[in-house]
């Protein structure tokens, strides 16, 4: 079975006893909310900021450019939560926490890293496309 072979009314329990055992396509696939904390803006700026090793809450804030304290909070949790992140304190004083990818994160990171990398070096085409579309837009 393939993502195209799963039917729009299925449920998640239906979807999960076939050969695909999750499906993204599915309205009520459990794999949606943890693509969307993934893919978010904060959640591939996170993973990608942890990928070369444990950071530190602040220096992580530094490293990911333009996000709250509170998103950033949030985000690392939803990540914790899914199994992408590991939160670890230290018993001193003040506590010292740090934040690193598992496994699963570390190899998921890896894909996000390809695909920043890939929109990085493509970026020339895209700002071209993006005043293109513009000023055909303007003519309108």
């Amino acid at each position: 079975m393939t993502h195209m072979d799963t039917k729009a009314g299925d449920t998640a329990e239906e979807q999960h006893s076939g050969a695909l055992p999750f499906d993204v396509f599915a309205r009520d696939c459990p794999s949606r909310p943890v693509l969307e904390h993934l893919t978010g803006r904060w959640g591939v700026l996170v993973l990608a900021g942890l990928y070369q090793g444990p950071v530190r809450f602040n220096a992580l804030r530094r490293r990911v450019d333009g996000v709250s304290e509170k998103m950033l909070s949030q985000t690392l949790h939803a990540l914790e939560r899914d199994g992408f992140v590991h939160r670890t304190v230290q018993a001193v004083m003040p506590p010292r926490v740090e934040y690193r990818l598992t496994d699963l994160g570390r190899s998921t990171a890896a894909k996000l890293l390809d695909l920043i990398g890939h929109l990085e070096a493509h970026m020339p085409a895209v700002l071209a496309a993006q005043q293109q579309h513009d000023q055909s837009d303007d003519g309108n």
